[in-house]
């Protein structure tokens, strides 16, 4: 089965392909994504981009993951990307996105996780989805607050990025929590 495309008020979230890649270098080459993510690089180079889109595919096909280009406005251009890791055992997921600079603050984050987070639960039918954030990146703790997620706990010193170690607040949503979320 082919990754669905998704579609919210003003977004598209469709799978990568590999002529996105000159793209994706652009949108996701700046310092103060790479300084927020613990797995994004900066610089980000086009073979990164290249690679990383290559294995979208796979990963979609054997229950690992599902990853989408977020894309808006009528020329869809490339906005950020939004994404489930998911543990088929455990019947969960682990929530993950990035905007590029120019659109922060405008609520697309919130509104993309949204609608991965519906899939997840109705599509998937998952029973958990999680996400993490740096401390020093309160604004991605406001979209996973608005997502419903309640917040679990901060691990510290967690992650390692550039040489420091950064402490990591987890959040977490039930299927349960997301359709009594519905009913209100």
């Amino acid at each position: 089965m082919k990754q669905p495309s998704l579609a919210t008020a003003r977004l598209h979230l469709t799978p990568f392909v590999a002529e996105d890649a000159e793209a994706l270098q652009q949108a996701i080459n700046y310092p103060e994504i790479a300084r927020m993510t613990r797995s994004i690089e900066y610089p980000y180079s086009l073979e990164m981009a290249r690679a990383w889109i290559a294995n979208h595919e796979e990963l979609w096909r054997s229950g690992k993951a599902v990853v989408f280009a977020i894309r808006g406005g009528e020329s869809r251009e490339l906005w950020g990307a939004v994404g489930l890791e998911i543990c088929c055992i455990d019947h969960a997921a682990e929530l993950g996105y990035w905007v590029t600079v120019p659109k922060w603050g405008q609520g697309i984050a919130t509104e993309a996780a949204n609608r991965v987070v519906e899939f997840g639960f109705a599509d998937l039918g998952l029973n958990r989805i999680s996400a993490h954030h740096m401390l020093r990146n309160p604004a991605s703790g406001r979209v996973l607050e608005k997502l419903g997620m309640v917040r679990e706990g901060v691990l510290r010193k967690l992650a390692r990025k550039w040489g420091e170690f950064h402490d990591v607040a987890v959040f977490g949503i039930l299927a349960e929590d997301w359709e009594r979320l519905l009913k209100m």
